[in-house]
């Protein structure tokens, strides 16, 4: 099919399709305000593709996630997270000696600059890490302004942001605890140095433990693209008006940091709070979820793109079955989460409508178990999702049609009427 019709009126409009590699036929509405003089409408986009991509591909029917065309059970199975990251860049998965290189670049571009220290201490200690990242990002531009179209060194500054954004976290999350920084080691790799930046104290060292690192390393890559959402659409919007990459990324940790998008594992620890400050009355919440009258919700569960059993959520139940066998953590809360999870999961409420739990509710579980603040969990998907951001803004700066994207609106506000003089006002 190379066009499809649509009728208004007496007029008949023949319109451009778009044929996919997978995934849905796309319908070009673009010329349709020029030729019919009436415009889509479809509320939040959730119907409307914005661009062609060849990052991401997402099937919510059947539960399929892939990354530049592998899948996403196969990469956290089988790579690191640089790797990953690396794949997302570039479009391919990298020789041995091509990660060695990226691996070396982050290495390299660990460090932030010692001016940069400086903005940390004009937060207020109890600052968001969200914000704080969000500005440090914005500022990076005004360290490394040197971002170019199709430069070829931009492997570098790739890695940079990649490996600049992980250290302003991790010092982030230290300036809210008020503790000294601790500087990235070029011996640890890319997860190990996160967490020894997180977690080492004046008073102690961080002890390394492989399976933690292991499971991080899996939780980024979950995490590290996910197709047009809001804050990926935010990044591509940035970049489809020419913005540079620092803006771009911070527009999309703005995004991201909302309790509908990736604030939604922070209010799954919330929510479980809540639950075990009530007793762990866990079966009372599970009735108040399923009242109508009642805007209680169980957050954590169901998701706007899978209708079936989210591949992330899959993986994430069993890292967390996994790691927190082997780690032995000791959290009422985590107790809270798996008899929530027992009790949804043979509900006929919760199985009839698809309302599995998703990828949030165990990611922060997990990020939990490895003693990941509530402040913090958001941070730690904005770091995963990094490479994803990248290759969108990327995407969208190399493509020579690409267009600003600028949405019409359906105007329903007041008729246009005369002026009228103040001192004729009533």
């Amino acid at each position: 099919m190379s066009s499809a019709q649509f009728k208004f009126g007496e007029n008949l409009f023949v319109l451009p399709v778009v044929s996919p590699t997978d995934g849905y036929i796309g319908i070009d509405v673009s010329r349709l305000r020029e030729s019919a003089g009436i415009v889509t409408y479809d509320n939040g986009m959730a119907n409307t593709a914005v661009c062609k991509s060849c990052i991401t591909y997402v099937d919510g029917e059947n539960g399929i996630l892939c990354y530049r065309g592998y899948d996403i059970e196969d990469l956290v199975e089988h790579c690191s997270f640089v790797e990953v990251a690396y794949l997302l860049v570039h479009g391919k998965l990298p020789t041995k000696e091509e990660l060695n290189q990226f691996s070396t670049y982050l290495n390299e571009h660990s460090m932030i600059h010692e001016d940069m220290q400086h903005f940390f201490t004009g937060f207020p200690p109890n600052s968001h890490p969200m914000a704080i990242l969000s500005a440090m990002v914005t500022s990076l531009f005004s360290f490394y302004p040197h971002i170019m179209e199709g430069d070829a060194n931009f492997d570098i500054t790739a890695a940079r942001l990649i490996s600049k954004v992980r250290t302003i976290a991790a010092f982030s999350y230290k300036k809210s605890r008020g503790q000294p920084v601790v500087y990235p080691r070029h011996d640890l790799s890319y997860c190990a140095n996160f967490l020894n930046m997180m977690f080492t104290s004046p008073v102690k060292n961080y002890e390394i433990n492989h399976h933690v690192v292991k499971a991080l390393n899996q939780l980024f890559i979950l995490h590290a693209d996910h197709e047009q959402n809001c804050s990926t659409t935010a990044v591509r919007l940035v970049a489809s008006a020419r913005g540079n990459l620092y803006a771009a990324i911070s527009a999309g940790i703005s995004a991201l940091w909302g309790s509908l998008h990736g604030g939604a594992n922070q209010a799954v620890i919330e929510m479980l709070q809540m639950i075990y400050d009530d007793c762990g009355d866990v079966p009372k919440y599970v009735e108040l979820a399923k009242n109508k009258e009642n805007r209680f919700r169980l957050m954590g569960f169901g998701h706007a793109v899978y209708k079936n059993y989210d591949p992330r959520a899959k993986i994430a139940k069993t890292l967390c079955d996994t790691l927190l066998s082997i780690i032995n953590v000791n959290d009422p809360l985590l107790d809270i989460a798996l008899k929530l999870e027992e009790v949804a999961l043979k509900d006929d409420y919760f199985i009839s409508r698809k309302l599995y739990p998703n990828v949030d509710f165990y990611t922060g579980i997990l990020y939990r178990a490895m003693g990941v603040p509530t402040n913090m969990l958001t941070v730690m998907f904005a770091i995963g999702r990094l490479p994803g951001w990248i290759a969108q803004w990327k995407e969208t700066a190399e493509q020579v049609d690409g267009k600003i994207i600028r949405p019409r609106q359906i105007y329903i506000g007041p008729p246009r009427s005369d002026y009228i003089p103040i001192d004729k006002r009533s």
